[in-house]
């Protein structure tokens, strides 16, 4: 669901205006990570005891060895080699140096599945044996894991007597802490949405309960070798990577504190208790606690919110400095989005462009919080200078982060101030885009009208500019897991329901087509969004006018020099002198007069520390290289017609 962006012609001697038709359609692109069921996964791979793992530093880098199944070489061509030169080695590539774990220094040998999953534990015994037989494969994920990564199969006989250690134990694998194994099939889970890859643990060692095998599985017909569309390829990834190395709702019960001990209480056999409902274990309330939000504001009213919040110590500690909130007890996770979404992802209306959000929706970021997370497993010491920085929400308090959009929105308009980083702008001509917070995109509010009222709970406004009365409750955010509340959002040009280009900046597969060019804008790898001012960009040629029905913001490549933002437009170098400095255009380009204005960001957002102080006194330089058309002599520039003067002169 997205706008639609139009323009109209108009058969005028000297304006013409065009007319297209294109669809905005936002980026919203759920993951359903379905977690591996209690007999899906194999605990109690024995590698060294767990008296020997605890007095270790966690300070060895993980190491993560990926095995392929043969349906990855079945792959295009093209498209096995993003996945194997690009994607997979980014991606592992970023885990291995955002996590450490203590040092494995025995061959890890994978446990072999028993058959009908009946396994015996004999007190004193580092080991576990299948009741009567194992069974012929063993199974991670769609991939069966090869002989060598085995270890012996052990048995025992119905009674757990007579216990047989099976000569038939493999290499193992060597030099790894965690082993991914990597298929490339159209499962039924492919066919369902826009599934591009989703991943799981599959077996966990015995001392600390750390996940140390996993699989993937790339939807081949998913897969897209655009340019433009690796980034979320690969965020997508990375994503599913770290669900299989703890962010997952079949790992909270296992998580450890600092000194190796469980979070969760366990059972005589050594394990948390089952949660028959959710088919995997219950963690306690150190890992997960319930909390009831009161006086909940909604369409016509308050209820009670009851949310799911993380509490461990460093992802408390994270949250509280992140929104400046210190009476906020913990990280929020997703409630919506049914299995896969709920529980296993923060929540989307408090964490939005997080990566490990329920959804994509725009420049995912891998943020402290979510290394915070991976510490608290007790598994993994973080690197934070590989955390990136989430600008959602930062220093916005407490009632930012504990309560609706609702009662940000109503609280900020009761005191004539910007409801932002919400919005309430519905799509209309003309279109006014905007630019996200960390100008990487030309961006939209994605608020929409649906065709049925939405849930009380979701309406999140009581008026809403341009909208009749009485049809606020139609009209909410398009991304549902982030409880319909509005905000700004990149999106993909599109005509006739083909994509054209998309929105974010630093893609130049985004450049407009030259003859749509009308802001003269330029996307690339140094290109940010610049603001417009209010009126529209227009072209001229000395017998026509086109004017752009659309605007508010573009793209342009940017340099910082001498403490100021220099803004670059058609190779020429504006000067931004202070914040919301007004720059005319006025430039020359494929035989068009192109004129419109910039707006100056603050210096700080696009230099970081580099700026001098704004200074208002200094008058914004006329710069010398604004164009002008040349009509004949009633219009050519004075630069022009001075020859033809001085001629005129010598004649006479």
């Amino acid at each position: 669901m997205g706008p639609d962006v139009s323009w109209k012609y108009y058969s005028v001697t000297l304006v013409i205006i065009f007319l297209n038709f294109i669809n905005g359609i936002f980026h919203n692109k759920p993951c359903k990570h379905v977690h591996p069921k209690i007999h899906e996964v194999i605990h109690g791979v024995h590698i060294e005891p767990a008296h020997i793992l605890k007095k270790r530093s966690i300070d060895q880098p993980l190491r993560i060895l990926l095995y392929y199944d043969d349906s990855v070489y079945k792959l295009e061509e093209d498209k096995f080699e993003l996945i194997n030169n690009t994607v997979l080695p980014e991606a592992v590539s970023f885990w291995e140096k955002a996590l450490m774990v203590r040092s494995t220094e025995n061959v890890i040998r994978l446990n072999r599945k028993c058959e009908n999953n009946q396994v015996f534990y004999r007190k004193g015994d580092w080991y576990s044996y299948c009741k009567n037989s194992c069974e012929t494969r063993t199974l991670c994920g769609e991939v069966q894991v090869p002989e060598e990564h085995l270890d012996a199969c052990r048995t025992c006989n119905a009674s757990g007597m007579n216990c047989t250690n099976h000569d038939n134990a493999g290499t193992g694998i060597i030099g790894a802490d965690f082993v991914f194994y990597v298929s490339a099939m159209e499962t039924e889970r492919c066919s369902k949405g826009q599934t591009v890859a989703y991943a799981a643990h599959c077996q966990q060692e015995s001392a600390l309960d750390r996940p140390i095998a996993g699989h993937a599985n790339f939807c081949p017909n998913s897969i897209s070798t655009k340019p433009q569309e690796l980034a979320i390829l690969l965020s997508t990834v990375k994503h599913e990577i770290l669900h299989a190395l703890g962010f997952s709702i079949s790992l909270f019960a296992f998580y450890r504190d600092s000194e190796g001990n469980p979070l969760t209480p366990r059972e005589d056999n050594g394990k948390p208790l089952q949660n028959t409902k959710l088919q995997t274990r219950q963690w306690s309330d150190r890992v997960i606690k319930t909390i009831i939000r009161k006086d909940w504001v909604v369409h016509n009213g308050t209820i009670e919110r009851e949310v799911q919040v993380m509490v461990t110590p460093k992802v408390v500690k994270e949250v509280r400095n992140h929104f400046n909130c210190p009476e906020l007890e913990g990280a929020e996770l997703e409630d919506q989005g049914g299995e896969g979404t709920v529980l296993t992802h923060w929540e989307k209306r408090v964490f939005e462009n997080e990566a490990m959000t329920g959804t994509h929706t725009q420049n995912p970021v891998y943020s402290s919080l979510t290394l915070a997370l991976m510490e608290d497993t007790g598994w993994y010491t973080a690197n934070y200078s590989m955390a990136q920085p989430l600008s959602w929400g930062k220093g916005l308090g407490c009632d930012f982060v504990m309560k609706s959009c609702k009662h940000w929105i109503d609280n900020k308009r009761s005191k004539d101030q910007s409801i932002e980083p919400f919005c309430d702008k519905v799509k209309r001509d003309p279109l006014e885009t905007e630019c996200t917070d960390d100008r990487s995109s030309v961006a939209l509010c994605n608020l929409v009208e649906y065709t049925k009222k939405l849930p009380p709970h979701y309406q999140n406004f009581d008026r809403i500019p341009h909208v009749s009365e009485g049809r606020e409750g139609f009209y909410g955010g398009v991304v549902s897991l982030a409880d319909y509340c509005p905000y700004i959002q990149e999106f993909t040009w599109r005509s006739q329901n083909i994509a054209i280009r998309g929105s974010h900046c630093q893609y130049p597969e985004n450049n407009p087509h030259t003859d749509k060019n009308f802001a003269l804008e330029q996307y690339g790898p140094n290109s940010r969004c610049i603001d417009h001012t209010d009126r529209l960009w227009e072209e001229r040629t000395c017998k026509q006018v086109r004017q752009w029905l659309h605007g508010g913001s573009g793209c342009y490549p940017y340099v910082c020099e001498n403490g100021f933002l220099h803004i670059i437009v058609h190779n020429y170098t504006f000067t931004c002198l202070y914040p919301k400095q007004v720059i005319k255009i006025q430039l020359l380009a494929n035989k068009w007069l192109h004129k419109g204005a910039l707006v100056c960001p603050p210096c700080e957002e696009m230099c970081n520390d580099t700026c001098r102080p704004g200074n208002y006194s200094l008058e914004p330089p006329d710069y010398h290289w604004d164009h002008l058309l040349c009509c004949g002599h009633a219009f050519a520039p004075l630069p022009l017609i001075l020859p033809f003067l001085f001629v005129l002169i010598l004649i006479l």
